[in-house]
């Protein structure tokens, strides 16, 4: 295969001078940890039983592990802001890139409108004030929680990235106080009745759980998207991907156990999961329970807010690279504020995005439940779909001839088999998403659709497949629309890394 030839546009170069350097290591891990460590997976992926726990275990080994290598070394090897977006135009050319920056762009505002508003409003409602599914009030707390995101990421990153900062430390300490309190609860109580029997793995669960537990050990390289935002991206990627990478397998893997410990596995809803074992284990604090609880349920709002805005942070800049290099739309969102420093028009975009989906969600017919699995699936398809791009343009890069700070200890073809690995999970994990029932069909497992998804199969799939053609036809437009923007790119230089490839 050729190299591609495409190099930056004038646009592109033009708007990198905006940027503002303020993100250093410690930033970058409090980031991807506000990011990617996500609570509301943590009752998605815990539906499925104690197995959701060995298969959680299987992937942090023979995924996260392979995935956050590969990543180290791509991230620190070419830190272009723009990240993915610029690794897939080198390996394989615009139309590619474009087509990965907006499944992954898209992702966030989808997730953000149509799953994480609904749990923050579930979470107010159970725990804080009523909330009735459907009024006013219900539509204002959803749509103002949206635009909370929107504007830690419009404001400059120094003032922006505190918000995300702020939550991914609220959130290890909720996870550490929960687990230890689980600790106490199961001295006095006992257990659910977990045996050993109960953890062991099957092709059923392997097959519910494994794209949840993707979209949540992904995204990690995705701080790269802001690298031009970096004071020294190619010392601190590698380092922030394998603390963050570490600190989220033991967020993910020890809060699962502790669900499990204390509710049984038909009790645990997806949309409630960690709040409803953290008020059972509650209990033992007597009187100052329900305080704590109230505490929890805030620190739970606040949580979400800041995780929907280190998304919103970090896919944005993403798509406003793509759009500045003439792959969205012809540069029009493509521009950074020369005050803020920030991708002002896509973040405005993303929050009209999560709005619109945020309303046709609420058109699910289904309770608050259902319509949050459907579209937790939605933006799990939409963002593993990317990856199916991504992860061949990072080995495709190995080739190319330019400085590795990081480099994976391993020959070109141990590269090619790590990143070979990750693909088959996440190919698996992306038909899963999209078609789920179809592989439990083909071996003969039971699957009943409309009692795990609360919506019947034709329902489901007319709005995920109406979701993803809709995308195609906007990222063909999109694309369509920067072609004059991309009939003047520059020459080739050294900072622009396409030419390096063989």
């Amino acid at each position: 295969m050729p190299a591609p030839t495409d190099s930056s546009t004038s646009l592109a170069v033009e708007q990198t001078g905006r940027l503002h350097r303020t993100l250093g290591r410690f930033d970058i891990i409090f980031l991807m940890i506000a990011a990617v460590v996500g609570l509301e997976t943590l009752g998605q992926v815990s539906t499925y039983g104690a197995e959701a726990f060995t298969w959680a275990l299987v992937l942090a080994v023979f995924f996260l592990v392979p995935y956050g290598l590969i990543f180290a070394e791509v991230g620190a090897a070419f830190p272009q802001e723009g990240g993915a977006y610029i690794w897939v135009r080198t390996a394989f050319g615009r139309g590619a890139a474009a087509i990965a920056a907006l499944l992954t762009w898209v992702t966030q505002p989808v997730w953000v409108g149509g799953s994480m508003a609904f749990l923050a409003a579930e979470t107010w409602d159970s725990y804080l004030s009523p909330l009735p599914s459907g009024s006013f009030a219900d539509y204002a707390f959803k749509i103002v929680f949206i635009w909370i995101t929107v504007l830690a990421a419009v404001v400059s990153l120094k003032r922006g990235k505190w918000l995300p900062t702020a939550g991914a430390v609220v959130k290890v300490a909720l996870l550490v106080f929960f687990v230890l309190t689980t600790i106490i609860y199961a001295a006095q109580h006992g257990t659910a009745g977990l045996s050993t029997g109960s953890f062991s793995p099957t092709l059923a669960g392997l097959f519910g759980s494994v794209p949840i537990l993707l979209f949540a050990y992904l995204g990690f390289e995705s701080s790269s998207s802001a690298a031009g935002e970096m004071q020294n991206p190619a010392r601190d990627v590698p380092v922030s991907i394998a603390r963050s990478c570490a600190t989220a397998a033991a967020c993910y893997l020890i809060p699962i156990l502790a669900i499990l410990l204390v509710i049984p596995a038909d009790q645990i809803t997806g949309i409630g999961g960690l709040l409803d074992a953290v008020a059972t284990v509650y209990s033992v604090y007597g009187g100052a329970a329900d305080t704590l609880l109230t505490i929890t349920a805030v620190a739970m709002v606040f949580i979400l807010a800041s995780q929907g805005s280190a998304w919103m942070i970090v896919s944005d800049r993403m798509q406003a690279m793509a759009a500045a290099d003439g792959s969205f739309f012809g540069g029009f969102f493509g521009r950074f504020s020369e005050r803020l420093g920030t991708p002002v028009r896509v973040n405005i975009l993303s929050g009209v995005v999560a709005t619109v989906f945020l309303l046709a969600s609420m058109r699910i017919t289904g309770d608050s439940a259902a319509v949050f699995g459907v579209v937790l699936t939605i933006s799990i398809s939409t963002f593993l779909l990317s990856y199916l791009l991504v992860i061949p343009a990072a080995v495709r890069l190995r080739k190319a001839d330019v400085p590795r700070p990081y480099r994976v200890p391993v020959s070109d073809r141990g590269f090619a088999a790590l990143g070979a690995i990750c693909f088959a999970w996440v190919l698996l994990g992306s038909w899963v998403a999209v078609f789920p029932g179809t592989l439990e069909f083909l071996f003969s497992l039971d699957y009943s659709f409309t009692d795990i998804w609360g919506v019947t199969q034709s329902r489901f799939e007319l709005f995920t497949l109406g979701t993803l053609a809709a995308l195609l036809i906007l990222g063909a437009v999109g694309y369509l629309r920067g072609a004059t923007l991309r009939t003047t790119p520059l020459p080739s230089t050294d900072a622009d890394p396409a030419s390096a490839l063989p």
